[in-house]
């Protein structure tokens, strides 16, 4: 049987823009290539542009009751002397609900639940596309194959699709690896979010309800063998003369509860409408996530795809819309993200003494002209 529009990834961007289409009366078909539709992330921060997407597709109540609103976002130096401080509620009085943290897993089942499961289809990993006139047949690596009118592409910054189509779009090493973990809140009483910034690697800190996610950055090599090995103790060691509560919370972590991956982007493409084929989210525009604005890109391309499918005789038309809107913003993104990450992973120490008072210097415009940037939209 044909379908309309399928989508390929059952993430956060495939799941929105499934939500997103059936806002529309649609009901795409969604194909998840894990055995199971399951997010196994941490968690994740939702800035002002992401919650009026939820907010345009009626979700924002639902999500944020999930979550936990944070009053401030601080970035130290590893004795804890404050290098930025963002008052959320002044940025929120401007663009919207801002700095609100939720577990990726809590995101990831609510969007589910507003699906209908006989659209949703997992166990089958996409491994090639054709197109003609009558639209997309997708082939799967079980051997079946799907016919579409439309496909969403939303597998992610390793999608194979992707680089049929795009040839040499491999995923961009940041230099860096990242540790993360989500803990029970032994009752911290910490409100507020704060990122660390030293000479040995560096330490995030996000409250979630009832939990704590924590991250750290180390500038290694690629799939380096040592870090493959890294343990809490490990890590203990590698950010002991920090400050205080990153001891404490990483003598509070079991090495079974630590997520490693190398940090990747993509370097940015110049299209992401191929005929009756569009990418969205991480596979075509991934990014580090020194902005925190992996998820929030995500969403907005969810909305703003069903948006121009409103606006448009044909999906066609509708694709190469969205690409029009979608390719400055988020090129914008992947490249101030990856310059940040630079900036934030410095190890020399005259470096770090020159970024350190640079940024405690800037006046409070500056921040205001970032956070415009990136927290006004289009929608």
């Amino acid at each position: 049987m044909s379908a309309q529009i399928s989508i390929i990834g059952g993430g956060i961007a495939g799941l929105t823009a499934a939500l997103a289409f059936r806002r529309k009366g649609l009901e795409p078909l969604v194909f998840e290539a894990a055995p199971q539709f399951r997010e196994i992330g941490a968690g994740i921060g939702l800035a002002a542009n992401a919650i009026k997407a939820f907010e345009e597709l009626g979700i924002a109540a639902d999500v944020i009751e999930r979550g936990r609103i944070l009053p401030a976002f601080s970035v130290r130096d590893h004795k804890g002397r404050q290098i930025t401080y963002t008052d959320s509620k002044i940025v929120s009085e401007k663009y919207g609900l801002d700095n609100f943290a939720i577990h990726r897993a809590g995101l990831h089942a609510y969007l589910l639940s507003q699906l209908d499961p006989v659209t949703l289809f997992s166990g089958k990993k996409a491994v090639d596309v054709t197109q003609d006139s009558g639209g997309v047949t997708i082939r799967f690596e079980d051997g079946s194959t799907q016919h579409t009118r439309y496909l969403v592409v939303a597998d992610g910054i390793h999608s194979r699709l992707r680089k049929k189509l795009i040839p040499g779009s491999e995923p961009r090493y940041a230099g860096y690896t990242c540790w993360r973990a989500v803990i029970d809140d032994p009752g911290s009483g910490i409100s507020e979010a704060f990122e660390t910034w030293g000479r040995d690697g560096r330490f995030g800190l996000t409250p979630l309800k009832g939990q704590l996610y924590w991250y750290a950055c180390l500038n290694a090599p690629q799939q380096s063998e040592k870090h493959r090995n890294f343990g809490v103790v490990d890590l203990q060691k590698q950010f002991a003369a920090y400050h205080d509560p990153i001891p404490e919370v990483l003598a509070a972590t079991t090495d079974d509860k630590l997520i490693w991956s190398d940090i990747c982007d993509l370097e940015p493409v110049k299209r992401f409408a191929f005929g009756n084929i569009v990418f969205i989210g991480d596979a075509a525009h991934a990014t580090t996530p020194n902005l925190g604005q992996g998820a929030c890109q995500a969403v907005e391309d969810a909305l703003v795809l069903a948006q121009e499918w409103d606006r448009h005789a044909s999906g066609k038309e509708a694709f190469r819309s969205f690409e029009k809107r979608r390719l400055a913003r988020t090129h914008f993104v992947v490249n101030n993200s990856r310059r940040i990450g630079r900036i934030a992973q410095l190890e020399n120490r005259l470096l770090i003494a020159l970024r350190n008072a640079f940024f405690r210097s800037l006046p409070a415009s500056a921040a205001e002209r970032s956070f415009k940037k990136l927290y006004t939209v289009d929608f």
